[in-house]
């Protein structure tokens, strides 16, 4: 039976400038670093000895705590350009601020998908479902059990649809708020081949570290 464990990345030092994320590379803070630890703690925890592959985006938030749970199985990272963020185009790395200011809100109907809300070289959603998909598919046709994939809150959210077999073309309204270092696991049943999500953004590793002062 498939497990595919999906990991948001944990606090990333944009998350505490009000930057915004997409494909500007900031890293892990150390608060965000102690995340990845207590994430490798609940997969090990659940993987044990078993084969496992790590999968992860290619942007340091995401390849650092991809990283810190590959060595608790001993294993590497692969990595994968298609599993980043959505690119906000040259709103990347600015203040949330100038963003909101320039957006143009996505519309309640039309083409959602296909949408340019503002900023030079943004994606369209589109285009992250497009990379998104194909991705997630070549993973899960690896023949190891146990993947485990670091990624971003709202590709993550894709992850889901495509996981569930929902089409790219009715992706337009769905969407999964997922935490920072939460975790989503997804379980292939081998009676009757159904894709479940069998717990969506559990974040009960979190709550130590948030008594000490964390998010």
């Amino acid at each position: 039976m498939r497990h595919i464990y999906l990991v948001t990345h944990p606090e990333a030092q944009h998350h505490v400038d009000g930057l915004v994320g997409g494909w500007y590379d900031s890293e892990l803070t150390a608060r965000g670093h102690l995340q990845a630890e207590q994430i490798a703690d609940v997969l090990a925890g659940r993987i044990g000895l078993e084969p496992v592959e790590v999968y992860s985006s290619d942007l340091r938030r995401a390849s650092q705590a991809a990283e810190r749970i590959a060595r608790r199985f001993s294993v590497g990272v692969q990595t994968d350009a298609r599993l980043r963020e959505r690119s906000n185009g040259e709103a990347d790395g600015r203040p949330q601020a100038w963003l909101a200011e320039r957006r143009i809100p996505l519309p309640e109907y039309g083409d959602r998908l296909g949408h340019h809300d503002g900023p030079a070289g943004a994606e369209t959603w589109m285009a992250l479902v497009e990379r998104l998909y194909p991705a997630l598919d070549e993973i899960v046709r690896q023949p190891v059990e146990n993947q485990i994939v670091v990624s971003h809150g709202s590709a993550s959210s894709y992850l889901i649809a495509a996981w569930i077999g929902m089409p790219m073309t009715s992706t337009d309204r769905v969407f999964f708020p997922l935490t920072s270092g939460s975790i989503t696991t997804l379980r292939r049943n081998d009676s009757h081949f159904s894709h479940q999500v069998v717990c969506l953004n559990e974040t009960q590793h979190l709550q130590a570290l948030a008594s000490d002062g964390g998010t």
